[in-house]
């Protein structure tokens, strides 16, 4: 399975660390962030990692070349910072079958591998990493609402009114169908083709999306004070009170006056990520 990573940030909000390089470029824990996504791809088992570069892209391709710890890397080029959905219409030409999807500002420990089984063994059209923060913090992600079983019924971008608080944490599994659905998509309010957009397509064209809630933490390295925590949480200095289990089930038709809306013990960028 390939591995696509959105690492086209300029990362303003990390400046200085940024002056001179990329978003995905700021080290964590004497690594680039980019090099903690890499090495859980491979992990997980990308045989190609499709990178979207932008903003001083020389930095990127010239730190990793044409090969990372033996998988090939191919690079794809996003002139303008459109959005989401047009950052990954950058790598349509690289990409004919099911593949993961990581945003190159976020560090994880946590249960990816659940992502991607449920990709290969229910051949879902995508499915989700989803962590639970607390309602009144909702409203400045992209929100999901679920069934039942656990599958997507609903995404919205930073709404006014969250119809739950499980929010999307920068992981994803998807078919080549979201593709189509990304050429679809109409520019938002802001001005971007957002990702959000294109999956609620999918969910509307009938696909299925799978939530597989977070057990573990994430930083979305989005502020200095960001890229403390995740070097402190990958040296080991956190306890278990600071990570979070997301139980998907327990959010089926939520809303603000349910119980147990609980904290996710990671610190996202209240402005979106920077990824593109």
């Amino acid at each position: 399975m390939k591995a696509v990573v959105l690492a086209a940030g300029r990362g303003t909000r990390l400046r200085p660390l940024t002056d001179d390089k990329p978003k995905g470029m700021v080290e964590v824990a004497d690594d680039p962030i980019l090099t903690h996504c890499f090495d859980q791809l491979i992990e997980l088992g990308a045989d190609e990692l499709v990178v979207v570069v932008g903003y001083k892209k020389e930095v990127i391709i010239d730190h990793y070349g044409d090969v990372y710890e033996g998988v090939p890397i191919t690079y794809a080029h996003q002139r303008e910072a459109n959005g989401l959905a047009h950052a990954l219409l950058t790598v349509e030409e690289h990409v004919d079958d099911d593949f993961m999807l990581i945003l190159g500002d976020n560090v994880f420990d946590a249960n990816l591998q659940d992502v991607v089984r449920r990709q290969r063994e229910d051949r879902a059209d995508a499915a989700f990493l989803v962590e639970e923060v607390p309602f009144e913090e909702a409203s400045r992600y992209g929100v999901c609402d679920t069934n039942q079983y656990g599958e997507i019924t609903d995404v919205i971008e930073k709404p006014d009114d969250p119809p739950s608080n499980l929010v999307m944490t920068g992981f994803y599994t998807f078919s080549p169908a979201i593709f189509h659905a990304c050429h679809l998509v109409q520019p938002s309010d802001r001005g971007e083709y957002e990702l959000s957009d294109a999956i609620d397509l999918l969910i509307q064209s009938g696909r299925t999306i799978d939530a597989i809630g977070l057990d573990g933490w994430r930083i979305d390295v989005g502020y200095p004070e960001d890229r403390d925590e995740a070097e402190r949480r990958l040296e080991g200095d956190v306890d278990e009170t600071e990570t979070s289990t997301t139980d998907v089930d327990d959010h089926a038709g939520g809303g603000p006056d349910d119980d147990g809306g609980g904290g996710s013990g990671s610190r996202s960028n209240p402005e979106g990520p920077a990824t593109t």
